[in-house]
């Protein structure tokens, strides 16, 4: 372990916590804070309702059981957590004239564990797995109430979060839909001189028929793009293509010309492009 004089990532956050919550147990309002994305309960606050509660806290922190704990946490978790200092003050701990205070085990071990928090919601703050230890050295029944109002406290979170994400995503598939109708995924109907326009590469007639111009047509529009148009099409285009492109040899064998299969591709490719379309409509609808 290094000494204190490097800033951890939790200490260089504390001022920047996202979110504060409070939870209520027996009676007694509890501030959660979120700070590096780890919950931090307020020890004050437990406390608050006790007599002499804050003298609790720090008669806490002197117990020998209590800085071994802590600093088996603070040895886990924190990478900066100073273990020299950690092992003078796990000495002395249990003497008479053995004193610590909150801000003494901060500066000393440049602990993480730990926040002493000013202002509004100020107070003493720990991560949650040091809160419910102090819980359980006030009271066993006081922790498990404590366990109780936190665990409902993260289903909330949870809940919140499934349904900010599904707001999210009706957001991209409203997006992903109006840039799909903006592109025009619907074939438009050829017009006669594209119908009367002999193709020389067969697959220049489905291309015609789907998208509307030939691949060298597309090439000249698009200078800065690789490949060809089909690697930029939609997965209803590619199934749509697909599906034309075995009905094409079907028309092939039944002898019609290009022109006809150029109308009739035209026609089903509108039409399936519609089918497709409205079954995305209805999944974003769902």
């Amino acid at each position: 372990m290094v000494g204190a004089t490097h800033a951890s990532p939790l200490t260089i956050n504390h001022k920047k916590q996202n979110t504060m919550k409070k939870i209520n147990v027996q009676d007694t309002e509890i501030t959660v804070i979120t700070v590096a994305e780890q919950d931090y309960i307020c020890l004050t606050d437990m406390v608050k309702s006790i007599e002499n509660g804050l003298a609790l806290i720090e008669k806490w922190l002197r117990n020998k059981n209590t800085i071994e704990f802590i600093g088996m946490w603070e040895e886990m978790y924190n990478p900066y957590f100073n273990s020299l200092e950690f092992g003078g003050i796990k000495n002395a701990a249990g003497l008479n004239r053995f004193v610590l205070s909150v801000k003494q085990w901060i500066e000393r071990t440049n602990s993480v564990g730990i926040i002493a928090k000013a202002g509004r919601y100020g107070g003493t703050y720990t991560h949650k797995d040091i809160a419910f230890e102090f819980a359980s050295w006030v009271s066993p029944q006081f922790k498990l109430y404590l366990l109780k109002e936190f665990q409902r406290l993260k289903e909330e979170e949870q809940k919140a979060l499934g349904w900010s994400a599904k707001r999210e995503l009706a957001k991209i598939n409203y997006h992903i839909h109006t840039s799909a109708i903006k592109r025009n995924l619907i074939p438009t109907e050829l017009s006669s001189q594209q119908i009367s326009f002999i193709y020389a590469d067969e697959a220049d007639v489905l291309n015609v028929a789907l998208f509307g111009v030939t691949a060298k047509q597309w090439r000249d529009r698009n200078p800065e793009k690789g490949g060809n148009m089909r690697d930029y099409a939609s997965i209803n285009e590619l199934i749509c293509l697909s599906n034309m492109e075995n009905l094409n040899a079907v028309f092939i064998n039944e002898g019609l010309s290009q022109k006809e299969r150029l109308i009739k591709l035209n026609h089903i490719a509108i039409q399936q492009m519609q089918i497709l379309l409205g079954v995305a409509n209805r999944k974003l609808l769902n």
